[in-house]
This record gives C-alpha cells, structure tokens and sequence, in this order.
C-alpha cells in the first residue's frame, strides 16, 4: 500500500489507517511509528491509542482538566497546574518509571480513613491520612508510624493515687511549671495505672480502700480539660497492674486480684483498642506474675514490663516484653538494676527510663533511674537519680523528657525530669496541686506513640 505524506514530515498514514477513532481494530487505530513529542496534548480518549507504542514525552504540562484511563508510560515531570484536575480512573496505570518528581500545583490529598479503615495487607511505603488520630502516617512494613513532631508538645497527666483518688493533674512537659486542675475521675482510684495516645489517657484497674478491687476502665481527652468518661472493663478486677502501649492498642498487664488466695499476683495481659470504647481482650501472659506497679515503658513496637513482686514474697528483677500489634505471652528481656517494686517507667522512642522504687534488699526508697534501649534487649544499667528518694512516682514524657510527678512515703507534691538522651541527675520541674501516689502517670507523647 501506499504511504500519504501531509505535509513535511508531520505524519506517515499507512496501511489504511486515517486518524484516531474508538474501534478496536482496523481503521479506527493511530499507527504511530517511532516517537511522538508534545508539550501540550490535547486527546480525550488515550485509551482508544489500541495500537499505539512509544510515547515517551519529556514533560505533560497538564494545564486542563485531563482523565487517564488506560496505561500512560512518561520518562519526564508530571505538572499539574493550578485550577486543573490530573484523575487516574479506578483500575488505570500509571507507571512513573524514573521521573524525578511529581509537582502538584496546589495540594496532594493522600487517602483518609480511621484506623479501622488501614488495609488490612498493607504495602511498605503505604500514606494515608488518619482520620482519629488527625496526623498523616505511614507504613514502614512493620506497623503503622505518624507524622508528628512529639519532641515539641507534650502534657503530663497523673490521674487518681492515693490522698487524691478523683483528682486529676496535669503539665507541660516542654516547659517547667507547677501542675494544674484537669477535672475529676468519675470513678476515686488509686493502686490504678493509665496509658494513652495523642488523643486519650486512660486510668484501669485500682482500688479505693485496699479491700475494694475495681476492672473499671476510664478515660479522657488529653488535650481538653473534664472529667472522665466511662470506657469498659478489663477482663478482671485488679490493682497495682502496669499500663503502656501504642497509637492505637493499650496494655495492662500483672497486678493483684481478689481471690480465695487473698493478694493473689496475676500473669494475665489485658488490650484495648484506644480510639474505640469498650472491654478489654486477653492479650497473653507475663514471664512471671506480679505487681508491676506502673513499671511500663513502650517503643512504636514494644511494651517492657520491668521488676515487681509477688505479694508477701522478695521482689524480682525480672524484665520481659511482648510485641504490642501482635498478641501472645512476654519474652525475657534482661534484669532490673535492684530487685524491687514501684519504679515507674517511660521512655521516648528508642530509651526506656524506671525510676525511683522500694527495694527492702536495697535499703527501702530507691532515688536510682536505670534505663534500657527498647529495641534490644539486656539488663538495664544506671542513668542517674532522682531529685528525691521515693517509690510510684508517677511518669510521664515525651521525646526529650522525662518526668516523675509525686511519689511516697510519705506522698510527696514534687516534679522532677531528665534528659532522655543524656544521663544524670534529676532536676527540680516543679510541682503538684495535691501530693500524690499510687495514681497512674501517661502523657499524650510518650515513645509508644512514634513519630516523626
């Protein structure tokens, strides 16, 4: 057949074809030999190029509102201006091969869920906007991490504890400063223990008298200031349990329960989803039951639970840890610095902190803080001291502090902090309203949380 030329060198028409059309076969079809080049392409249909290959532009300045339906293949920048709309149909390609970047002229809207919505096989690398915790947040092919900078916010919340059980206090962890009123537990506690995430604090398990045991789970929102709410239940009553977690789940785990055995020490680990309300799910077992006492740190990944004892018997030492987005029983971490019961912990990210506590073979009230790096594991080693010997100091931090609020015996009103990333000695924060120990001690930006 013969070829047509139009004009110098624009197109060759061959074998029949004669422009762009919507049949699949025959005269409907662009034969395009070689490479086509353009910096302004105006064609609605591309998915009717059936026969077309080797479009390979330098650059698609999109300034029109453009649909791509079928597979479009560009080895240069992808711009889109402003007021124009780029839209990828729902099973459509878009293969960017090594293109440089992607310039969006006005926003990018990743796709926006709750946590509920998360894909449940999610791809490494995966965006999305997450709708209750309000915070982009990515997936690093293990769990799921935010974008937030913890480092620069941070309020410290110690809620119920013994002389104050409906009293709830709080601070900034960023600044220094005495404690203020944040409301009232709806619930009096102590022996209680709390853990949260950016949004939540949530106080589980305690006792009022001594002799009453509670599986009460209450919560407020961190960020604003009331008094709590109802949650559920944990799975048992207890107190003396220790709390930590994740964005997204809550632990308690060990703690005393009521029994025929009277003080009997359990192993039991309870969860809760945070964001949602509701009872608590048995999650697995401790290494060793006991009283942990607020002993709790947690990295993104790991919750630590650190030292306790049985009721009636010498404390342990003993540290051990469970995967938090997995369930299942604790795993031998290393030794406590003293065997004893009552140092609180926290930790930004990366270092768990535990201090204070009551050892009777260490002398009785501990002013030690040991510390540990979450992601491995070993025995912990000393960090420093606190201002002011005393056990259940009630803990909190965020990714550069750490403070310990209150304390006993006798109850004590006095903050202290360090530094996470450097050791040492305490340093006075300031103060509480009321003095205060036994309660349960969180923050809204403790290393459980992530972020970046």
């Amino acid at each position: 057949m013969a070829t047509y030329r139009i004009g110098i060198g624009s197109f060759n028409l061959k074998d029949g074809a004669v422009g762009i059309g919507t049949e699949s076969s025959g005269l409907g079809n662009l034969k395009v030999e070689g490479t086509v080049k353009t910096t302004d392409l105006d064609v609605t249909g591309v998915s009717t190029f059936t026969r077309y290959a080797g479009f390979a532009a330098d650059d698609i300045n999109i300034n029109r509102d453009t649909s791509f339906t079928g597979e479009v293949l560009t080895t240069g920048d992808i711009v889109v201006g402003v007021n124009s709309t780029f839209t990828v149909s729902v099973g459509a390609t878009v293969d960017v091969g090594t293109v440089p970047s992607v310039s969006i002229g006005t926003h990018f809207s990743p796709p926006k869920g709750d946590i509920n919505d998360r894909p449940e096989v999610p791809v490494e690398g995966t965006v999305r906007y997450n709708r209750d915790l309000n915070t982009l947040e990515f997936y690093n092919g293990v769990d799921w991490r935010q974008f937030t900078v913890s480092g620069q916010r941070g309020r410290g919340i110690v809620m119920g504890g013994y002389n104050a059980t409906s009293f709830i206090q709080y601070f900034d962890i960023v600044s220094k400063g005495n404690a203020e009123n944040f409301g009232a537990l709806h619930q009096a506690v102590n022996q209680n223990s709390s853990h949260g995430n950016s949004i939540r604090s949530l106080s589980s398990g305690a006792t009022a008298t001594g002799a009453d045991v509670f599986d009460y789970i209450q919560y407020v929102t961190i960020a604003s200031q009331g008094d709590s709410i109802d949650f559920g239940n944990l799975t048992s009553a207890r107190r003396m349990s220790g709390s930590g977690g994740s964005s997204t789940r809550g632990l308690t785990a060990g703690g005393v329960s009521p029994s025929s055995s009277p003080h009997a020490a359990l192993n039991v680990i309870d969860y809760v989803e945070i964001m949602t309300t509701g009872n608590s799910t048995d999650f697995g077992d401790l290494s060793v039951a006991r009283r942990i006492s607020e002993a709790v740190c947690s990295s993104p990944t790991r919750t630590v639970f650190h030292g306790g004892n049985y009721p009636g018997t010498p404390a342990v030492n003993v540290i051990d840890y469970v995967t938090t987005a997995s369930k299942g029983n604790a795993t031998d971490f290393g030794a406590a610095i003293f065997s004893g019961n009552y140092a609180c912990g926290c930790s930004n990210s990366v270092r768990g902190l535990f201090g204070g506590g009551n050892s009777p073979i260490s002398g009785g009230d501990q002013k030690r803080i040991g510390v540990i790096t979450i992601a491995s594991t070993g025995n912990s080693t000393d960090f420093g001291a606190l201002t002011v010997a005393r056990h259940h100091a009630q803990a909190s931090s965020n990714s550069t502090r750490a403070c310990w609020a209150g304390g006993g015996s006798p109850e004590k009103n006095i903050i202290d902090y360090v530094t996470i990333q450097t050791g040492g000695e305490a340093e006075d924060f300031g103060d509480l309203i009321k003095a205060v120990y036994y309660g349960g001690g969180t923050s809204d930006s403790h290393g459980g949380l992530g972020g970046y």
